[in-house]
């Protein structure tokens, strides 16, 4: 375990940036989204069906919890640069990102890791804020997990927090010269778990779209800045969740709580473009949540069962904030635990192969870490915790929070065991591995 941090690598995103000084990338889904609006060929969404692979889920039951909202209109998806002349057919090869130096050094890091320890790399255990339990700690050495989720309010302030944060980092069994990656959830308003001495008040979502987003950019810079001190790595935020205004005070997840920027898809899509640009100008890892978007539903996952967004499509406008939020240069993406009938008939959205690898790798053109929402949330307790960690792997997610640390060995257990026999389930294992390793790379928790 190292005891110090490198300086973290500059100008290897994970994805294109839209920054001064820097080539311009246009984002892929923005245009696709803009040619699919007048294009028959996107009513087709392969991965609904089940495949060999990731078994298919129970339907969700009609009385699952559910809202429609009315449609957006596609001048929301305007975009100033031309689209492309098509969108390709499901199961068209897409033209693959050139390897860069760090992508090869940090694959063949995973390579030379054993299964065991790659699949620690693909958990994120929980841990209280106010400090870790022996039970906690034990967890996280004997699931050997790579990254620690810091869950629970404190008004302790910066200094206690790093205490907590190094008592964590002890715990952890971790391979060679590879650091364990600490994240919080630091959204602002009623979410905000860091508080006290050195930790300013952050205003809700809902307030900070009332301000300018250069104006935002700069506060995320501060509070990012404060993030660093307490020794965390990543905040998981920003929330770029669309919520209709019908639905405002009825969208448990999102609305009720006032995590969102609005129910306009371009203002929301600004404000979390300038909340990545700022926690990254402050050296802070980010993850945008919940995709495909919690703003349709009423039921909050974390509490809820068979959650349900029976309007989001494939190419709906209310993922422009997930485009941008890529092209702003966001480390990780966070994938709901809700149901999405239009997109995949079979699966909630964590487990299926169609939001993972269709949408985000696909038309997103997203290459960073794939996080899941906590797998030991209510949402989830009708799949054993083996099977949630299988299927959310084979789905194509990278990067596991394990909300009970109690779960944590069983989880890893349960992949170490399949991929030992599975070929192509391996190699999926070291494929995320790679993924982490690169965040960890950028976040100089890791070299390669």
């Amino acid at each position: 375990m190292r005891t110090g941090r490198r300086t973290p690598h500059s100008g290897t995103r994970p994805t294109g940036v839209l920054r001064p000084g820097r080539p311009e990338r246009t984002g892929p889904l923005v245009l696709a989204l803009a040619a699919c609006l007048t294009a028959a060929a996107c009513g087709t969404v392969p991965g609904a069906g089940p495949t060999p692979t990731t078994p298919a889920e129970p339907r969700p039951p009609s009385s699952a919890v559910s809202a429609s909202a009315a449609p957006v209109s596609p001048s929301a998806l305007a975009s100033p640069t031309p689209a492309r002349p098509s969108t390709p057919e499901p199961g068209t090869p897409r033209p693959t990102a050139t390897p860069t130096p760090a992508t090869v050094r940090c694959a063949d890091l995973a390579r030379s890791l054993s299964l065991r320890n790659q699949v620690g790399q693909l958990l994120m255990v929980a841990v209280s804020s106010g400090g870790v339990s022996s039970g906690a700690a034990n967890a996280i050495d004997d699931s050997r997990a790579g990254s620690v989720l810091l869950l629970g309010n404190t008004t302790a302030g910066v200094d206690r927090v790093a205490s907590v944060i190094d008592r964590a980092r002890r715990a952890a069994r971790t391979p060679g010269d590879i650091e364990t990656l600490v994240a919080a959830d630091q959204e602002g308003g009623q979410v905000q778990r860091l508080q006290g001495k050195g930790f300013d008040r952050i205003p809700s979502a809902q307030r900070q779209a009332q301000d300018p987003p250069a104006e935002l950019e700069s506060d995320a810079a501060r509070w990012g800045r404060q993030l660093k001190r307490a020794g965390v790595d990543a905040d998981l935020a920003p929330v770029a969740d669309v919520v209709p205004k019908n639905l405002q005070n009825r969208n448990q997840p999102v609305g009720v709580l006032r995590r969102g920027y609005g129910s306009d898809p371009s203002a929301v899509a600004s404000h979390v473009s300038a909340f990545v640009r700022g926690m990254d100008d402050a050296g802070m890892a980010t993850s945008l949540k919940h995709f495909p978007g919690l703003g349709r539903v009423l039921g909050n996952t974390d509490v809820t069962s068979q959650v349900v967004d029976d309007t989001t499509t494939r190419r709906d406008p209310s993922l422009k904030p997930f485009a941008a939020g890529i092209d702003a240069g966001t480390d990780m993406v966070m994938v709901s635990s809700a149901f999405y009938p239009r997109i995949d008939r079979s699966r909630r959205a964590a487990f299926s192969p169609a939001v993972i690898t269709g949408m985000l790798r696909g038309d997103l053109g997203f290459t960073g870490v794939v996080i899941s929402d906590d797998l030991a949330a209510v949402a989830m307790q009708d799949v054993s915790p083996g099977q949630r960690m299988l299927r959310f792997v084979r789905a194509g997610g990278d990067l596991a929070i394990v909300g009970d640390p109690a779960l944590a060995a069983r989880m890893a257990d349960a992949l170490v065991d399949e991929a030992g026999d599975d070929p192509e389930l391996a190699a999926a294992v070291e494929a995320s591995t790679r993924r982490v390793l690169q965040l960890k790379d950028r976040r100089g928790l890791a070299d390669c």
